[in-house]
């Protein structure tokens, strides 16, 4: 009978199981990211208008844009407000070419007013602060009203932290599984290896001693499971950026790097864990037990 190495133990399973549930969380972790990255462009794309009065000169309208340019919430872009104008005379000319009816010819004149087009930085895109953005915009001399699309801001606040409950519950969920099901392929390995850790017990080894070789053997473990993960979720990826039109302007590298390196960690400590207390457990169990 072959002398059986502390420590040693098939590992294939474990590799296989532990890279399968990196990979999912891997993938999970990359459409949170992108998600979160789309509901920022779709805000940063959220304009406020401001509609003035009709009376207004030039020299007028030009002092109300100062004003507003100057509020902390208008988004900047290379050092410039991201304030755009909007006449009257474009905006019944894009009417009629969408409904091909030309009010002024009813009413005698053009119904429409000019307006500003405003983008707001990202950290007031809630409801609450449009709210008070809109407020605040009306009180300007000139000003006649100030709008926002309502419905849309408030559905995509509510679906986007619905979204990330549902992959955080889904990571979660992951993770408890992964835990359970490399502690019970643990434990089986070291039934494999009682007697060989009963031996060194009663030759005087300490548990340190005895732990270090599964340690040391699920830190590599851990290690190259992340890494095969990594691997196949980078050619998933790929292969999606690739297919899906306008996915890559979505795509943040440098939080996708943290989210691979953090797989690879999470690889290694939840092997570790699970390694610990498999072996803190079996190395307490009595003689009339361990069989």
């Amino acid at each position: 009978m072959p002398k059986r190495k502390l420590g040693s133990y098939p590992s294939l399973l474990i590799i296989i199981s532990l890279t399968t549930a990196l990979f999912l969380i891997a993938f999970t972790g990359w459409i949170a990211l992108t998600s979160k990255q789309l509901v920022s462009y779709v805000k940063q794309n959220i304009e406020v208008q401001v509609y003035l009065d009709k009376a207004l000169t030039q020299i007028q309208q030009d002092s109300v844009r100062n004003i507003i340019a100057k509020k902390s919430y208008v988004a900047v872009a290379d050092n410039v407000p991201q304030i755009k104008f909007i006449s009257k005379e474009s905006t019944a000319k894009r009417v009629f070419k969408d409904i091909n009816e030309d009010f002024s010819s009813v009413l005698g004149e053009n119904p429409y007013r000019d307006a500003f087009s405003l983008r707001i930085r990202e950290s007031y895109l809630s409801e609450l602060n449009l709210e008070t953005i809109k407020t605040d915009l009306e009180q300007i001399s000139g000003v006649f009203e100030a709008d926002y699309a309502k419905d849309f801001v408030d559905s995509i606040n509510k679906n986007a932290y619905k979204a990330f409950l549902i992959i955080a519950s889904v990571i979660i969920v992951l993770l408890v599984a992964i835990f359970l099901l490399i502690n019970n392929t643990i434990r089986l390995a070291l039934y494999s290896q009682r007697l060989v850790i009963r031996s060194m017990q009663l030759v005087g080894a300490t548990d340190w001693f005895i732990q270090k070789p599964f340690i040391s053997r699920g830190i590599w473990q851990g290690f190259l499971s992340g890494v095969v993960a990594i691997g196949l979720f980078f050619a998933v990826q790929q292969i999606a950026v690739h297919k899906i039109e306008d996915l890559m302007i979505l795509q943040d590298y440098i939080k996708i790097g943290f989210l691979c390196g953090g797989v690879v960690v999470l690889g290694i400590l939840i092997i570790v864990l699970s390694t610990f207390q498999s072996m803190h457990r079996y190395l307490r169990t009595s003689l009339e037990n361990l069989y």
